[in-house]
């Protein structure tokens, strides 16, 4: 096969290389042939070395194929486990900090020096209190949508409710059903936060499952029964009538995905970012009533229609809210309670892990392996206090010389990168000044952030917030909740780059 132009070129570009490389090696060949050679004796040297001699496959030639023989001794020695769709290095140093964060959240008789830590083991216990998630079953989730004034498919509901279930589902569960709020630094001033609206409200990763039905069927129609399958499980007194309302959501999200814009027309964030007034969103989108939403999503902050807020989703504001108005209160109700459900039924009993791997089995194509209790649980509070487990961890394990050579040698490649600056030819004097002062703003996150060795410092961070050992729901529900007060507290501060 004739190859093309640029084909040639990567080839002549790639033997130059090669020839550069095979240099270089030579050079340092007789660079150190006559000096004596130094022992790797050290017990760091040597497990590195036998590290990196195992990960070689040698029956394989480097000049044939040159991952095999620099991976392939690695490959054969770590066999892609079930459940993975990938495997690496990596991986195996996070389930090894796994294991370790195990033991520190299960040994409750070690002293903690902080309050926080005692929450993260509570909230460890709750979920890992499987007696009790299994006893309690779906009444959690029920309780909390009665609640919120009810949902169709189980039962009576709030005909009157759309804007005040809007305001508290998003405000204190963490749910964004027709679009997202949220506080962030302003792209265009960095120095200060700002709210910022955008595009969200699809239950499928991408909105090509629901745009090209004859394709994605199988997953629709996957979707459809996991929808189902919830609904009954937690009241739904007819499966027709609960399959009818739930194919009425999954059409809504169809018109959703249908004005959702596509990511690669988003690249351009000069294109899409436009700052408003909160006072101007209502002849933007005036499905909302947002100041009370705004009022409520960022309490206890006070806000008034001045208040600036940085829209990524102009078009798609104004579509939704058309969407809004053209559709029956009941289904937009139903939405808004799916879109709670979907996010909070994985911390109810096992029926409900069942659907979603009968779920995730039709997506993907293949069964996902039940992972012991204990890795989730460890990985949802490492999610949800991560500061707690992180001193319990770097307490436990971390050499503090690493953290000081770390930070040695990130100072070394940032002076030899300013240094090279003065000498490059290319790059104008202008541009040579941003570029030393983009590598002057560059900031370290180097092993942990020092507040969380200081206990009052941490217990700071989650004063608001309490674990109970036994009820896991009620712990993540309320996790929501502080972290969106937490939010809404930087709203007027500087961001905060330590976290």
């Amino acid at each position: 096969m004739e190859r093309t132009h640029i084909e040639k070129r990567l080839l002549v570009l790639i033997v130059v290389l090669a020839l550069s490389l095979l240099a270089c090696v030579l050079a340092l060949g007789f660079q150190y042939r006559d000096r004596p050679s130094k022992s790797c004796l050290t017990e760091a040297c040597i497990s590195v070395t036998s590290s990196i001699l195992s990960s070689l496959d040698q029956s394989v030639s480097p000049c044939e194929d040159f991952f095999k023989y620099a991976c392939g001794g690695w490959m054969k020695g770590n066999p892609m486990p079930d459940g993975h769709s990938r495997w690496g290095t990596f991986n195996n140093l996070w389930e090894h900090n796994q294991a370790i964060m195990k033991h520190l959240l299960e040994n409750t008789t070690s002293n903690m020096s902080s309050e926080a830590e005692r929450k993260a083991q509570r909230y460890y216990q709750s979920c890992m209190n499987e007696t009790k998630i299994e006893e309690l079953k779906a009444k959690p989730l029920m309780e909390l949508i009665e609640k919120l004034g009810g949902w169709n498919i189980t039962g009576p509901w709030d005909k009157d409710n759309f804007n005040k279930t809007l305001q508290e589902v998003m405000a204190y569960y963490h749910t964004s059903p027709f679009f997202s709020v949220y506080v962030n630094a302003d792209s265009k001033n960095s120095n200060s936060n700002v709210i910022q609206v955008d595009q969200s409200g699809l239950g499928l990763p991408s909105r090509d499952y629901y745009l090209n039905k004859t394709e994605n069927e199988k997953v629709l129609t996957g979707y459809l029964n996991y929808m189902v399958r919830l609904g009954m499980l937690l009241g739904g007194a007819d499966e027709e009538a609960t399959r009818q309302q739930m194919q009425q959501i999954l059409d809504f999200e169809t018109a959703l995905a249908n004005i959702t814009i596509p990511q690669e027309k988003r690249r351009d964030e000069e294109v899409i970012y436009h700052k408003v007034t909160a006072g101007e969103l209502k002849n933007l989108a005036p499905a909302i009533n947002w100041m009370p939403f705004l009022t409520t999503v960022f309490y206890p902050v006070e806000l008034n229609e001045s208040e600036p807020v940085v829209v990524y989703a102009k078009e798609y504001l104004e579509q939704v809210s058309s969407l809004i108005q053209a559709t029956d209160r009941c289904l937009l109700n139903n939405y808004m309670i799916w879109n709670l459900v979907r996010k909070t039924s994985s911390f109810l009993d096992q029926r409900f892990q069942d659907a979603e791997e009968k779920l995730m089995e039709v997506m993907y194509g293949t069964k996902k392996t039940c992972l012991p209790r204990w890795k989730f649980c460890v990985s949802d509070t490492d999610n949800s206090l991560g500061f707690a487990l992180g001193a319990m961890f770097v307490k436990a394990t971390f050499a503090e010389d690493s953290k000081k050579i770390a930070e040695e040698m990130i100072t070394e490649i940032k002076t030899a990168f300013e240094e090279s600056l003065a000498t490059l030819q290319w790059m104008d004097e202008e541009t040579r000044k941003s570029a030393k002062e983009k590598a002057d703003a560059i900031y370290d996150m180097i092993g942990y952030p020092k507040f969380i060795l200081d206990p009052k410092e941490l217990d700071k961070v989650f004063h608001d917030y309490e674990a109970v050992s036994s009820l896991y729901f009620e712990n993540v529900m309320q996790f929501y909740n502080f972290s969106a007060r937490v939010a809404a507290d930087q709203l007027r501060k500087p961001p905060n780059r330590d976290q």
